[in-house]
Protein backbone atom coordinates (compact mmCIF):
# COMPACT_ATOMS: atom_id res chain seq x y z
CA UNK A 1 0.00 0.00 0.00
CA UNK A 2 1.35 3.21 -0.57
CA UNK A 3 0.21 6.97 0.76
CA UNK A 4 -0.78 10.03 -1.72
CA UNK A 5 2.62 11.56 -0.52
CA UNK A 6 4.36 8.85 -2.11
CA UNK A 7 2.61 9.74 -5.62
CA UNK A 8 4.84 10.31 -8.71
CA UNK A 9 4.31 11.38 -12.30
CA UNK A 10 4.23 7.70 -14.57
CA UNK A 11 3.39 5.74 -11.52
CA UNK A 12 0.71 3.53 -11.87
CA UNK A 13 -1.94 2.99 -9.56
CA UNK A 14 -5.38 0.19 -8.49
CA UNK A 15 -7.90 2.17 -7.42
CA UNK A 16 -11.37 1.10 -7.00
CA UNK A 17 -10.47 -1.83 -8.85
CA UNK A 18 -9.03 -0.39 -11.52
CA UNK A 19 -5.45 0.50 -13.44
CA UNK A 20 -4.63 3.67 -13.51
CA UNK A 21 -1.54 5.60 -14.60
CA UNK A 22 -0.48 9.06 -12.81
CA UNK A 23 -0.52 11.69 -15.50
CA UNK A 24 -0.18 14.48 -12.85
CA UNK A 25 -0.46 15.47 -9.44
CA UNK A 26 -0.81 18.51 -7.23
CA UNK A 27 -0.51 18.24 -3.18
CA UNK A 28 -2.61 21.33 -1.89
CA UNK A 29 -2.73 22.15 1.40
CA UNK A 30 -5.34 25.27 2.01
CA UNK A 31 -5.42 27.55 4.69
CA UNK A 32 -8.77 25.81 6.00
CA UNK A 33 -9.46 22.20 6.21
CA UNK A 34 -7.20 19.60 5.47
CA UNK A 35 -4.69 19.12 3.14
CA UNK A 36 -5.42 17.36 -0.42
CA UNK A 37 -3.61 15.94 -3.70
CA UNK A 38 -5.40 16.42 -7.19
CA UNK A 39 -4.19 14.33 -9.38
CA UNK A 40 -5.16 13.65 -13.22
CA UNK A 41 -5.41 9.68 -14.08
CA UNK A 42 -5.68 7.48 -17.92
CA UNK A 43 -7.23 4.63 -17.13
CA UNK A 44 -5.27 1.70 -18.60
CA UNK A 45 -8.68 -0.48 -19.62
CA UNK A 46 -10.30 2.11 -21.63
CA UNK A 47 -8.00 5.13 -22.24
CA UNK A 48 -10.25 7.90 -20.43
CA UNK A 49 -8.47 10.56 -18.53
CA UNK A 50 -10.01 11.59 -15.63
CA UNK A 51 -9.02 13.89 -13.04
CA UNK A 52 -9.79 12.88 -8.99
CA UNK A 53 -8.98 14.44 -5.59
CA UNK A 54 -7.84 12.53 -2.50
CA UNK A 55 -7.44 12.99 1.04
CA UNK A 56 -3.65 13.56 2.23
CA UNK A 57 -2.68 10.34 3.37
CA UNK A 58 -5.37 8.57 1.93
CA UNK A 59 -3.90 5.01 0.89
CA UNK A 60 -4.02 2.40 -2.24
CA UNK A 61 -2.25 -0.46 -3.63
CA UNK A 62 0.39 0.42 -6.23
CA UNK A 63 0.51 -1.81 -8.98
CA UNK A 64 3.65 -3.35 -9.91
CA UNK A 65 4.15 -3.63 -13.52
CA UNK A 66 6.81 -5.91 -15.67
CA UNK A 67 8.26 -4.75 -19.04
CA UNK A 68 9.43 -7.32 -21.72
CA UNK A 69 12.10 -5.79 -24.44
CA UNK A 70 9.58 -6.71 -27.61
CA UNK A 71 10.29 -6.39 -31.09
CA UNK A 72 7.19 -5.37 -33.37
CA UNK A 73 6.86 -7.81 -36.46
CA UNK A 74 3.33 -6.85 -38.71
CA UNK A 75 0.23 -5.46 -38.87
CA UNK A 76 -2.85 -7.43 -40.05
CA UNK A 77 -6.19 -7.47 -37.82
CA UNK A 78 -4.15 -7.22 -34.57
CA UNK A 79 -0.72 -6.05 -34.11
CA UNK A 80 2.30 -8.40 -33.69
CA UNK A 81 5.29 -8.32 -31.57
CA UNK A 82 7.82 -11.20 -30.66
CA UNK A 83 9.81 -11.39 -27.11
CA UNK A 84 13.67 -11.14 -28.36
CA UNK A 85 14.62 -13.41 -25.59
CA UNK A 86 11.81 -16.27 -25.66
CA UNK A 87 10.86 -15.48 -29.16
CA UNK A 88 7.34 -16.02 -28.19
CA UNK A 89 5.05 -13.64 -29.90
CA UNK A 90 1.67 -11.98 -28.83
CA UNK A 91 -0.67 -9.61 -30.46
CA UNK A 92 -2.23 -6.42 -29.20
CA UNK A 93 -5.54 -5.11 -30.58
CA UNK A 94 -5.99 -1.43 -32.23
CA UNK A 95 -7.94 0.24 -29.20
CA UNK A 96 -4.75 -0.89 -26.63
CA UNK A 97 -2.58 0.86 -28.63
CA UNK A 98 -4.15 3.80 -29.12
CA UNK A 99 -2.36 6.90 -31.16
CA UNK A 100 1.21 5.03 -30.49
CA UNK A 101 0.43 2.70 -33.64
CA UNK A 102 1.20 5.48 -35.45
CA UNK A 103 4.88 5.29 -35.15
CA UNK A 104 5.66 2.00 -34.80
CA UNK A 105 7.79 1.08 -38.37
CA UNK A 106 8.71 -3.28 -38.67
CA UNK A 107 11.41 -4.51 -36.40
CA UNK A 108 11.50 -1.48 -33.64
CA UNK A 109 12.49 -3.09 -30.59
CA UNK A 110 10.27 -1.49 -27.96
CA UNK A 111 8.77 -2.43 -23.92
CA UNK A 112 5.47 -4.17 -23.98
CA UNK A 113 4.18 -3.50 -20.08
CA UNK A 114 2.76 -6.49 -18.33
CA UNK A 115 0.35 -6.73 -15.25
CA UNK A 116 -0.22 -9.72 -13.85
CA UNK A 117 0.92 -12.00 -17.37
CA UNK A 118 -1.85 -9.21 -19.59
CA UNK A 119 -0.08 -6.88 -22.15
CA UNK A 120 -1.56 -3.26 -20.81
CA UNK A 121 0.25 -0.80 -23.04
CA UNK A 122 3.61 -0.32 -24.81
CA UNK A 123 6.90 2.31 -24.15
CA UNK A 124 8.15 3.13 -27.88
CA UNK A 125 11.55 4.73 -27.93
CA UNK A 126 11.39 8.69 -27.53
CA UNK A 127 12.32 8.84 -31.45
CA UNK A 128 11.83 7.63 -34.24
CA UNK A 129 13.16 8.32 -37.93
CA UNK A 130 10.87 7.44 -40.64
CA UNK A 131 10.60 8.70 -44.35
CA UNK A 132 7.86 11.37 -45.40
CA UNK A 133 5.80 9.79 -48.13
CA UNK A 134 3.62 12.93 -48.66
CA UNK A 135 3.87 16.54 -48.12
CA UNK A 136 3.71 19.84 -50.49
CA UNK A 137 6.88 20.04 -52.61
CA UNK A 138 9.62 21.81 -50.24
CA UNK A 139 10.71 25.44 -50.61
CA UNK A 140 14.55 25.79 -51.39
CA UNK A 141 16.92 28.14 -49.06
CA UNK A 142 13.73 28.64 -46.48
CA UNK A 143 15.36 26.65 -43.56
CA UNK A 144 14.92 29.54 -41.05
CA UNK A 145 11.11 30.35 -41.60
CA UNK A 146 8.65 29.22 -38.74
CA UNK A 147 6.21 27.96 -41.05
CA UNK A 148 5.07 24.65 -40.91
CA UNK A 149 2.93 22.24 -43.78
CA UNK A 150 1.31 18.73 -43.40
CA UNK A 151 3.28 15.86 -44.20
CA UNK A 152 2.56 11.98 -43.83
CA UNK A 153 5.50 9.55 -42.70
CA UNK A 154 5.82 6.18 -44.01
CA UNK A 155 3.84 4.68 -40.62
CA UNK A 156 0.72 6.95 -41.81
CA UNK A 157 1.03 9.50 -39.19
CA UNK A 158 0.39 13.02 -39.96
CA UNK A 159 3.10 15.73 -38.82
CA UNK A 160 3.52 19.42 -39.30
CA UNK A 161 7.01 19.95 -41.15
CA UNK A 162 8.84 23.10 -41.89
CA UNK A 163 8.78 23.89 -46.00
CA UNK A 164 11.76 22.82 -46.83
CA UNK A 165 10.73 19.34 -46.32
CA UNK A 166 10.41 17.25 -49.47
CA UNK A 167 8.79 13.89 -49.94
CA UNK A 168 11.57 11.17 -49.69
CA UNK A 169 13.52 13.05 -47.28
CA UNK A 170 13.95 11.14 -43.78
CA UNK A 171 13.03 13.07 -40.69
CA UNK A 172 13.32 12.41 -36.83
CA UNK A 173 9.90 12.40 -34.59
CA UNK A 174 9.40 12.54 -31.46
CA UNK A 175 6.97 9.97 -30.46
CA UNK A 176 5.23 11.46 -27.28
CA UNK A 177 4.21 14.64 -28.96
CA UNK A 178 4.24 13.72 -32.80
CA UNK A 179 6.31 16.93 -33.42
CA UNK A 180 9.18 16.86 -35.84
CA UNK A 181 12.59 17.02 -34.62
CA UNK A 182 14.96 17.50 -37.38
CA UNK A 183 15.75 15.89 -40.87
CA UNK A 184 17.98 13.06 -40.67
CA UNK A 185 18.32 12.23 -44.41
CA UNK A 186 17.58 13.84 -47.97
CA UNK A 187 16.31 11.92 -51.18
Amino acid sequence: MISTSDFKNGMTILYEGQLYRILYFQHVKPGKGGAFVRTKLKDLNSGAIIDKTFRAGEKMEQAILETRKMQYLYKDEHYHFMDIETYEQIHLSEELLEEQKDYLIENMELFVVFYKGKPISIELPITIESKVIETEPGVKGDTVSSSFKPAVIETGAKIMVPLFIDTGDIIKVDTRTGEYITRVGAK
